[in-house]
């Protein structure tokens, strides 16, 4: 369990590092696309933390 709060929080930060201000999409493109990204490495983090069982 440990391991996948901390895979999220690495995720997250890595996101908001490479998150540029230069995007010329709207605030509510930019927050689904931002949104979806998240949903989908949740999955791969669970997917990975289930194989290691």
């Amino acid at each position: 369990m440990k391991k996948l709060v901390f895979l999220l929080a690495l995720t997250f930060s890595t996101a908001a590092v490479f998150t540029s201000c230069r995007d010329d999409r709207s605030g509510v493109e930019k927050a689904a696309d931002d949104i979806e990204d998240a949903a989908d490495d949740v999955g791969d983090a669970i997917d990975d933390a289930t194989d290691d069982m």
